[in-house]
């Protein structure tokens, strides 16, 4: 069997597109159950004016995605698809989760997941259904979805089918689709809802995605895009592991005005990722929100690695890349008792009426991913 491929490094084969590839028309052609569209549009949108909602708001619904072949993950897989089944058990306790699988795997999937969860028929590859769907944002009072051209964070690895996710799910949830030239993926952008975007410029200011643009020109897109005013820059890394850096392993909102951000076990030797997030720390010093506010920075300190209970050269033991649900946030555990406890702790201040839900995820960690990459919301409207 072959090793996963990894999203933290780039030692790893492309994946074999004709392996994976599995029409799109193989799919049921409704695929999700009749009604199950999203809600009519609402009074009290302004015609005209986008905005991107924070995560804490609202959802409808969340999405995730089927891990799908031995020949992304190898012998992982079972350990792979038991972290999504978990994690997908957990947040459908508290809100809606609609799992997306390849039909032939439907049944699989909803065994592993139990009846709660409702696994639709779409053609997919892999896990990461933040990245492949679309970036949902409201406009006079109804959702459309942003699609961003998702092509293998940066042709990197061949999803045939993940490439057309986006399209798929706005099709069958009778959402409207934004088109951009822009490409990216939903890990590139984290935002306070209300005007603030934070972007590592490794991952969206780079010519494996976005060939030719200059930042300038990409950030006024993204604002004509999302409706946000404020981009706030932070440097990231590039080539080291397969999203270049996408800013939700970074840094968080946990409020307006309020960031958490990623710090390395005291002691841990510098690297590219703890030089990072002392970039991003020099960048927050100085900057301000879209309403004008200096910002709080939060650390969230990573756990012991001799303590962990994951392993792999890839493993992600980053807190940030947690998910905030409508009545529960999900983090990982990692199995450093004291360090799990401290991140429930933070999360718990800034989250007082939600659940603070540890899932333990060491497959998924193992293979350069967290909760937020294996998750997306559909937001709710009013």
């Amino acid at each position: 069997m072959s090793p996963a491929l990894s999203r933290r490094t780039l030692m790893r084969r492309l994946a074999g597109v004709g392996a994976l590839t599995l029409g799109l028309t193989a799919c049921d052609p409704t695929g999700i159950e009749d009604g199950a569209t999203l809600p009519p549009p609402q009074p009290g949108g302004t015609p005209g004016v986008r905005r991107f909602g924070a995560e804490w708001e609202k959802h409808l619904r969340t999405v995730m995605s089927w891990p799908a072949s031995e020949n992304i993950w190898g012998e992982q897989l079972p350990d792979v698809r038991r972290d999504v089944a978990g994690l997908a058990q957990a947040i459908s306790a508290r809100e809606p989760v609609v799992l997306m699988a390849r039909p032939e795997q439907q049944d699989a999937a909803r065994k592993a997941c139990g009846s709660a969860v409702e696994v639709v028929p779409i053609a997919v590859d892999d896990l990461w259904a933040r990245d492949t769907l679309p970036v949902f944002v409201e406009e006079g009072g109804t959702v459309k979805g942003v699609d961003f051209n998702f092509n293998g964070w940066g042709g990197k690895q061949q999803r045939g089918n993940d490439a057309k996710v986006a399209r798929t799910v706005l099709a069958k949830y009778g959402v409207e689709r934004v088109e951009t030239r822009l490409v990216a993926e939903g890990g590139s952008f984290e935002t306070d809802g209300e005007g603030t975007l934070m972007v590592t410029e490794s991952s969206v200011v780079n010519d494996n995605r976005n060939p030719g643009m200059t930042r300038d020109q990409i950030e006024a897109e993204l604002k004509r895009l999302l409706g946000v005013t404020k981009v706030i820059w932070l440097a990231g890394v590039r080539g080291k592991d397969i999203t270049d850096a996408h800013v939700d392993c970074l840094t968080r909102f946990a409020a307006p005005g309020v960031v958490l951000l990623d710090q390395a076990f005291p002691g841990t030797p510098p690297d590219v990722w703890s030089r990072s997030a002392d970039q991003a720390r020099a960048v927050f010093k100085d900057a301000v929100d879209a309403a004008g506010r200096k910002l709080q920075v939060v650390e969230l300190q990573q756990p012991d690695p001799d303590k962990i209970t994951g392993r792999g050269d890839a493993f992600v033991s980053s807190y940030m890349n947690f998910y905030i649900g409508t009545k529960g946030v999900y983090l990982p555990k990692f199995g450093d008792a004291r360090a799990d406890d401290r991140a429930q702790q933070i999360l718990k201040q800034y989250f007082p009426g939600r659940e603070i839900v540890p899932v333990k995820i060491d497959a998924i960690a193992a293979g350069g991913g967290g909760i937020h990459c294996a998750t997306h919301d559909i937001p709710a409207l009013g």
